[in-house]
């Protein structure tokens, strides 16, 4: 399967999905392509330089083994004047990666970047690929589940050591961006599928092939 991961600044994809990334890495025969629309240069911690998440990101890519990357700077906190460019991005990874499956944001997120990148995705996608969203809680007033991945333990302790890697985060010492949140969610996401850990997605377009 060709998966394409879509993540409009750099940790959205692992704090959204790193579990089920996690588990799809074990798939032999997965393929990735990861797509980064912002590295928030203007968001850093006072002091970092302005590429410390770009650092971070590749830091990720390298422990994931994901080597086929792609990084933009589109300008934090205003993609929507930029969902042109976006939607050509979009549409060149389409035609030069082909997915199976597209991770991007939930349609449903009301922050303006992702909805942004969660609008063009399915522009672009809607005939070629299945589509999926994941769950960001604190920018999503309504989110309703269609499907749901159970993971481990062990890929949950992954999914942390992954998002470890953005140093940075902890500076800002944002109440998500703490190993309590992450696996509490997973926890509440568990229970709904007698699993001890699991993340959810909004399906806004299923291929069976």
């Amino acid at each position: 399967m060709r998966v394409l991961l879509l993540s409009p600044h750099t940790d959205d994809i692992e704090i959204g999905a790193g579990g089920t990334l996690t588990k799809l890495l074990h798939g032999k025969d997965n393929i990735f392509c990861w797509v980064v629309f912002s590295t928030c240069e203007n968001a850093v911690p006072q002091g970092l330089s302005p590429d410390t998440l770009r650092n971070e990101f590749i830091a990720v890519a390298y422990r994931v083994n994901i080597t086929n990357y792609r990084i933009h700077s589109f300008p934090n906190m205003n993609f929507p004047v930029c969902a042109l460019a976006i939607l050509e991005e979009l549409d060149r990874v389409k035609n030069e990666f082909k997915p199976d499956l597209v991770i991007a944001p939930s349609l449903n997120d009301f922050h303006q970047d992702h909805r942004t990148v969660a609008e063009q995705a399915v522009r672009v996608f809607k005939k070629d690929a299945s589509i999926i969203g994941y769950e960001l809680p604190w920018d999503n007033l309504i989110f309703q589940p269609q499907l749901i991945v159970k993971l481990t333990q062990e890929q949950m302790e992954e999914k942390w050591r992954i998002l470890s890697l953005y140093k940075s985060q902890f500076i800002l010492q944002r109440n998500y961006f703490s190993k309590d949140s992450i696996l509490g969610w997973a926890r509440m996401r568990g229970t709904q599928c007698n699993a001890e850990y699991a993340e959810a997605f909004e399906v806004t377009r299923w291929i069976v092939r």
